[in-house]
């Protein structure tokens, strides 16, 4: 049984963020998530993870994918993305190349560049 739809005002707002792995190995889109999440965990805690609401959206192209996150903790994934140094023994940068509101804006993004 479905309620009513939340008040805008009660929603809680998105970011949109495009990023960009730099490897000279194949990384997979699943590696990275996983690793990105594991270091917002272990910098900011079970409790700073879930209220981030990180979610993956299955969009990877050429080494860019894009990572759905709440509004108040972007600068917190932005700091868990930079400390990042290796994958599975890997050596990787992970540079966050555009932040939007709006998904579709965020899949331009990985088609322009």
């Amino acid at each position: 049984m479905k309620g009513k739809p939340l008040l805008p005002v009660l929603r809680t707002k998105k970011r949109y963020v495009v990023y960009e792995t730099i490897s000279k190995k194949r990384i997979t889109h699943n590696q990275v998530v996983k690793f990105i999440v594991d270091s917002f965990r272990k910098n900011f805690g079970i409790f700073g993870l879930s209220s981030a609401g990180i979610r993956d959206t299955k969009i990877y192209k050429n080494n860019k994918g894009v990572i759905k996150v709440n509004n108040k903790y972007l600068d917190k994934l932005r700091t868990s993305m930079v400390m990042i140094r290796n994958i599975n023994d890997k050596k990787v940068i992970i540079h966050v190349i555009k932040v939007s509101g709006i998904l579709k804006k965020a899949k331009l993004m990985l088609k322009r560049e």
